[in-house]
């Protein structure tokens, strides 16, 4: 943890409202019965032991942001597959068939969801009888050299006190964007990137696919809170790894309740297909680092089975959280007094005045304001820095929500002023200027070339010719026709000689 270099202007604008909303009274009404179960959603990369062994269900981020470039639209951006190593081949990274992901609306504050955002995966392999991804450059999501390839369905899904009243297919076999296996085979990842993203009816647009983790923090936190010393801190240890994530952009007027009502809350889930062919939650996310760092192990796998109308259960966990005092415990930082009320407004409620419904049932989602503009210089600490466009009112890809976290945990908004931080500030890559917003994944062939390799063509340009299916008799043949695409005149003799005991082997006529 470390000082970090914000200015002092806005410093005390989140704590003026939450101050605002204690003098009112705006919590007396928290109590046991006003909570749900689907309180657990968070940064989850590996957060819960059962998730933990079922990365392509891991809901690893939620973010929720008025489009800089679109303010009368909202994006949603979820990220599946944590820590996806970008060289992790032959079987590179894709989204589950037995899984509905969903993202979530809440446009009453109820804490119970009126919409649901449906995605449904299909994968399709072309060429089964060989080991690769991709059998040459892939130049185009149609390219037949894209061996393994995915599409996805999106449902549009109403509900009036949590039954559907209509489904609407509102896309069907959209592809997604690929693995990112390394420049020989993806020599220009942005059209492939462009490629996958879909327009829909009303200006809405829809993407799924791979792009770099946009998560930055150094999780060396969890080596004794940074090494019981501070001296583990300032490494993004997310950078160089992928994610597979889903971003929905769609007009405020389609999520919000009214003009006059313009907050929403905001989760995604996984449901995954069991034995008896039903489907059954197994993640949950809304606000960062609640089940990672708030919820004990007791409750994690709870939590990501539970709903946020049922999130009273895990209110303990809020008003009485552990990290202040493991903090005070190594680095003697005093822990702010409990019951920790202050906590309950910013991650249950929403904060008065900014992005805290009327009526709201305190619960654990992702609250946006949609109708506050996008900053045109946005800060990285956000409301806590005078930017109300920032978190906790709804999360940027931007916003470093590990140090204004850390803050607010440790009492900036009840008189405790802090500056505590991890040293990582801000993300590795650069975000786009327009949706999907993410930075393009991290390529599988990164690092540098061998030594007295130039980096030109070779024997890779003709593998797709070699291994694409062409018969019975071409398809069996695939490992030796590859091999003689990058033989000298002086082996063809050679790999003849070999090619007909091959085929006499395989019970052949020459």
């Amino acid at each position: 943890m470390t000082t970090d270099s914000r200015t002092g202007a806005g410093r005390g604008s989140l704590a003026t409202l939450i101050c605002g909303a204690l003098a009112a009274g705006g919590l007396a009404a928290v109590g046991a019965t006003a909570l749900g179960p689907e309180a657990a959603s968070a940064s989850s990369h590996r957060e819960a032991p059962l998730i933990s062994g079922a990365p392509q269900y891991d809901n690893t981020d939620l973010y929720a942001f008025v489009s800089p470039d679109r303010p009368d639209t909202t994006t949603i951006i979820a990220n599946w597959i944590p820590f996806e190593e970008p060289a992790g081949g032959p079987n590179f990274f894709t989204f589950a068939e037995d899984a509905q992901y969903d993202l979530r609306v809440d446009r009453d504050g109820d804490a119970r969801e009126d919409l649901v955002f449906r995605y449904s995966f299909r994968t399709h392999t072309k060429n089964d009888r060989t080991f690769l991804y991709n059998t040459g450059p892939v130049e185009s999501l149609d390219d037949p050299d894209l061996n393994i390839t995915q599409t996805y369905d999106l449902e549009l899904i109403k509900l009036r006190d949590l039954k559907a009243v209509s489904r609407t297919k509102v896309a069907d076999d959209v592809p997604v964007a690929p693995s990112n296996v390394g420049k020989a085979s993806m020599p220009d990842y942005d059209t492939l990137r462009e490629q996958a993203v879909h327009e829909l009816a009303g200006g809405a647009q829809t993407f799924a696919g791979q792009a770099d983790d946009p998560f930055f923090l150094d999780l060396r936190v969890f080596d004794l809170l940074y090494g019981g010393n501070l001296s583990e801190v300032g490494n993004d240890t997310l950078k160089g790894y992928n994610v597979n994530s889903i971003a929905l952009q769609v007009p405020n007027g389609l999520i919000t309740e009214s003009h006059e009502q313009p907050v929403v809350g905001i989760w995604s889930t996984t449901q995954r297909k069991n034995a008896q062919g039903d489907f059954v939650q197994v993640s949950r996310l809304g606000n960062p680092l609640v089940n990672e760092v708030v919820n004990p192990l007791k409750d994690k796998d709870a939590f990501n089975a539970s709903a946020p109308r049922d999130d009273a259960r895990f209110l303990k966990n809020v008003t009485e959280p552990e990290l202040p005092k493991l903090i005070e415990a190594i680095y003697k930082i005093p822990a702010p007094d409990g019951p920790r009320d202050d906590l309950v407004d910013v991650f249950l409620k929403g904060v008065e005045g900014l992005n805290q419904p009327p009526h709201v049932t305190p619960s654990e989602q992702l609250r946006l304001n949609t109708s506050i503009k996008p900053a045109a210089e946005p800060k990285r600490l956000g409301v806590l820095d005078g930017d109300t466009a920032g978190f906790p009112n709804g999360r940027r890809l931007t916003d470093d929500v590990i140090d204004a976290s850390l803050q607010v945990v440790e009492g900036e908004l009840v008189g405790a002023e802090n500056d505590l931080g991890d040293a990582v500030d801000a993300n590795d890559k650069e975000f786009g200027a327009a949706f999907p917003y993410l930075a393009n994944p991290t390529e599988g062939s990164r690092g540098p070339l061998a030594e007295g390799v130039d980096g030109g063509d070779d024997v890779r340009s003709q593998l797709g010719d070699a291994l694409r299916p062409t018969g019975a008799e071409g398809a069996d043949d695939t490992v030796l026709i590859a091999a003689s695409a990058g033989a000298g005149a002086g082996g063809l003799l050679l790999i003849g000689a070999a090619l007909m005991w091959w085929r006499r082997m395989r019970g052949r006529a020459y």
